[in-house]
């Protein structure tokens, strides 16, 4: 039971990870004009992303001001999000999985 709920973990942050690599590129895609949110599948694709990272990425976009118009705070959360996916997770469940199995 303790190896299924850290499969469930570990596989919800390596999806938030790559929602927020999808997110950056397609706001960059929107900058540059290569797709258009006046689409409605780009524009529903973009608000469900943006509802999905935007609760991840507020806390750093406080702390991390734009540099020249970039935003480092998904950058930043990746790290944070694969830091704790690789040496946080284990380490907390390591004591779940002895007990429960």
């Amino acid at each position: 039971m303790g190896s299924f709920l850290y499969y469930v973990i570990s596989t919800i942050l390596t999806l938030l990870i790559w929602a927020i690599i999808i997110n950056a590129i397609m706001s960059w895609l929107v900058a540059f004009n290569v797709i258009n949110l006046r689409n409605r599948f780009v524009y529903n694709v973009q608000r469900v992303l943006d509802a999905v990272t935007r609760p991840v990425l507020a806390p750093f976009q406080r702390f991390i001001p734009p540099l020249g118009g970039i935003d480092l705070s998904p950058i930043v959360a990746i790290i944070i999000l694969q830091g704790v996916s690789r040496y946080l997770l284990p380490w907390l469940f390591q004591p779940v999985i002895a007990a429960i199995g």
